[in-house]
């Protein structure tokens, strides 16, 4: 894979989904349907993935693409691939609270190497360069011309007062019971891969998922924390959380700080 094209590509394209999605959300109403699974589809969540999945193919076309808009893509057994999920928190977007998401990841033998992470209504930019570290983007977000570059740094946690992020949408007693067995010196909600994210900057030291997830809900967000330093496990025995499962279905996981001392669910 050339790394350099795939930054340039994966920039451009989650901007060009993200005007789109920004000019549905902008719209004085939009249709909302149920999938086949009941979870919410919109426009917003069809342009974007046909605007993603055009570009990918045309840039990497012998390389296996997976998105979640696209039930066909879901059949296959993969180890090395693209995933997209072109409009991540399709709740937040129709409940117009701005913690929707555009994501991109590539997976290499299981393990997501690269992503981004877009949140246009935030206008917050996160992603791996060519060289697989972590940064934020600051400034107009030209397709063009790059802003400023900032390096991602997670935390170096204080285990007897810990940042925790949860999920805004898909809280539970589960999660509350879980998060209740550290010391916690602040607990926040955020939607979607944001929550990744956050804890890649340092403004959280801890992000469990004790809930259904697939993976290009993950992957984006998965390899912008790895960049910055970060880990993902599974729940159940703390093992690297990884790619390319049967249906794309994930177990329950943990985001974390690698300073961050866990406990057992």
């Amino acid at each position: 894979m050339d790394f350099e094209k795939l930054n340039t590509v994966m920039r451009e394209l989650a901007l060009l989904a993200g005007d789109k999605i920004m000019k549905i959300y902008a719209a004085d109403d939009f249709d909302v349907r149920a999938k086949s699974d009941e979870s919410p589809v919109t426009a917003a969540d069809e342009a974007a993935d046909a605007i993603i999945s055009a570009g990918l193919r045309a840039a990497f076309p012998d390389v296996p693409l997976v998105t979640e808009e696209q039930s066909e893509s879901h059949g296959q057994s993969v180890s090395t691939f693209l995933i997209v999920d072109p409009l991540d928190g399709t709740k937040e977007f129709i409940k117009r609270r701005g913690d929707f998401t555009v994501n991109i990841a590539y997976v290499v033998d299981g393990v997501p190497v690269r992503g981004i992470v877009y949140a246009p209504a935030k206008e917050r930019l996160f992603y791996t360069d060519a060289g697989g570290v972590s940064v934020e983007e600051t400034g107009v977000f030209a397709k063009e011309t790059v802003g400023k570059i900032a390096p991602l740094q997670v935390s170096k946690p204080d285990n007897s007062a810990l940042l925790i992020v949860a999920s805004k949408s898909h809280r539970d007693q589960a999660t509350d019971d879980y998060i209740n067995k550290y010391n916690v010196q602040d607990m926040k909600s955020a939607g979607s891969s944001l929550k990744f994210c956050l804890v890649a900057t340092g403004e959280a030291d801890l992000y469990p998922r004790l809930g259904r997830t697939m993976e290009w809900d993950t992957a984006a967000g998965h390899a912008v924390l790895t960049g910055a330093g970060g880990q993902v496990v599974r729940f159940d025995d703390h093992t690297p959380l990884t790619y390319g499962k049967p249906i794309f279905e994930n177990p329950f996981f943990i985001a974390l700080s690698p300073g961050v001392t866990l406990e057992q669910g």
